[in-house]
């Protein structure tokens, strides 16, 4: 008869979304499409990741981060959303906690954007449409 022991697992390594202490990092969603919103879930919590909140627009993103404050590891933001875009959203999360670990998702051809976003205090940045090996190598470079 055949054990577990004849059979190597296939997944050797632990999921991404937790800490060296064996903790979820914790995620805010900052996206005013759904479907996005519901895409990076998904990717993230396959792995392991908590999402503790989402918001639709910047005004929204920026008073869930200062309410879940200081439990958020780190927030993926749209750059262009209604009310708030992306980078003020940014700016001032950013004046609220300098230490803020914010990956900006941008469209194709928003380049200028990201930049400012990076210059701004983003770590790093995604583009749609999402990939999600891209997705885990950018959003584990921020956290570790």
């Amino acid at each position: 008869m055949k054990t577990t022991s004849d059979f190597p697992s296939i997944n050797e390594r632990s999921p991404d979304g937790l800490s060296g202490t064996g903790q979820a990092y914790r995620v805010l969603i900052v996206d005013d499409s759904m479907f996005v919103t519901k895409q990076i879930s998904q990717i993230l919590s396959s792995e392991g990741f908590e999402i503790i909140g989402t918001a639709a627009d910047g005004v929204e993103g920026v008073e869930k981060y200062k309410e879940l404050y200081p439990n958020v590891d780190l927030v993926t933001m749209d750059i262009t959303m209604p009310k708030m875009d992306g980078v003020t959203a940014l700016e001032q999360i950013v004046e609220f906690d300098k230490d803020a670990k914010v990956v900006m998702v941008s469209a194709l051809g928003k380049q200028d954007l990201v930049k400012k976003a990076l210059l701004a205090g983003a770590k790093n940045y995604i583009v749609k449409p999402l990939d999600r090996k891209k997705v885990l190598e950018r959003v584990v470079s921020v956290l570790n």
